[in-house]
């Protein structure tokens, strides 16, 4: 069974920074590119960044780059997702995603609120 779990999430002021990890399990983390997603408040799910499955080809949405930094550990199985320069709009429950044997597996969830 794929298991992903999200960790790392808080409340942070405007310019602050988190790390944000997934832990995987339940398949061959390796073969597979992964994806972070975000849902704000009333919003529907957006896309934030993939990285293929070496971690050599990464891309982020817009509004993104230049400020989060996606990257991957496979030999501990988790993927990571570093927030530099965090806005008031970043703010949002953030998934790891993962299309493995044509469905697609995401975890929980783990909360960013950036406020003053």
């Amino acid at each position: 069974e794929v298991q992903l779990t999200e960790s790392g999430g808080g409340l942070v002021q405007p310019g602050g920074s988190l790390r944000l990890s997934c832990a995987a399990s339940g398949f061959a983390f390796s073969n597979y590119g992964m994806q972070w997603v975000r849902q704000a408040p009333g919003k529907g799910l957006e896309w934030v960044s993939t990285i293929n499955n070496d971690g050599a080809y990464v891309s982020y949405t817009d509004s993104v780059k230049g400020r989060f930094t996606i990257s991957r550990d496979n030999a501990k199985n988790t993927l990571y997702l570093q927030l530099n320069s965090l806005k008031t709009e970043d703010t949002a429950m953030y998934y790891c995603q993962g299309v493995v044997n044509r469905m697609t597996s995401r975890g929980q969830g783990t909360q960013v609120t950036v406020s003053s």
